[in-house]
């Protein structure tokens, strides 16, 4: 039971960063403990008690020697069966370790890591219909061109009165596998715009859909059916002074607030 238990142990820890820190802390808890387990199993017969050695005695040359020969005493050994088992797990944790550190590290580390960026450049705030979400594609880095090209959803949201603009910036990519997630309702290919490298689009989207495993979010991002564990990452915005009026964005979405 212990090699299955780690095996859930490791498969749930690996589910966990993707879609919660908990189950990732349960995995981790299984199979640490599943793994202790294993290793106790595997090691019982050689942790047994060191057989006690009878100490060393002489004949004295007067005395005759004993008839016959001596009985024999078995030696403590080490199986072959043994052998071949330990050096077995220890080639699997080895290929695991090979096989998981590098998969870790592309899941966790960006989480951890500080990438300065600078401020995406959208244009007057004109270029944005209150009520209405347009889609916004940039290059994050255009030296190494078409494969930084990045989407998100702009929308400039109604408020009464003197009140500062607000806009809802949602980034394009599926929190359940990061696949492209499209806007449902028709994009205005027509009055395509072009600001400082940023191609503009309007879209009439009542809600977003993943067309790869069927996640569906409604209009401000929130989750509301398919496999997605929780609403689409936001990017935090701001406003240049009043004599310009322009819209610029972070491109390092921090979450869902």
């Amino acid at each position: 039971m212990w090699p299955i238990g780690f095996a859930i142990g490791v498969a749930c820890l690996l589910l966990g960063l993707v879609i919660s820190w908990i189950v990732a802390v349960i995995g981790a808890v299984l199979a640490v403990l599943f793994g202790l387990l294993w290793a106790r199993d595997v090691t019982r017969d050689v942790r047994g008690d060191v057989p006690e050695v009878e100490p060393e005695t002489r004949t004295v040359a007067d005395e005759a020697a004993p008839a016959g020969p001596a009985p024999d005493q078995p030696l403590p050994a080490y199986p072959r069966s043994k052998f071949l088992e330990a050096s077995l797990i220890g080639l699997s944790a080895a290929l695991g370790g090979v096989l998981t550190l590098p998969v870790l590290g592309f899941m966790v580390l960006p989480s951890f890591t500080d990438v300065e960026e600078t401020d995406v450049d959208l244009g007057p705030i004109d270029n944005f219909p209150e009520g209405q979400y347009v889609i916004a594609t940039y290059l994050a880095n255009p030296e190494q061109g078409e494969v930084t090209r990045r989407t998100v959803f702009v929308r400039r949201n109604e408020v009464e009165g003197n009140a500062d603009p607000s806009f809802t910036i949602l980034y394009s990519r599926c929190v359940h596998l990061g696949c492209p997630v499209q806007p449902n309702g028709p994009i205005d290919e027509d009055g395509k715009k072009e600001v400082n490298g940023v191609e503009l689009r309007e879209v009439l989207a009542q809600s977003f859909g993943c067309p790869c495993h069927g996640g569906l979010y409604d209009s401000e991002g929130n989750r509301t059916a398919g496999p997605p564990v929780r609403s689409l990452d936001r990017y935090s915005f701001s406003i240049s002074p009043p004599w310009r009026k322009r819209v610029y964005f972070d491109p390092e979405y921090g979450g869902t607030d």
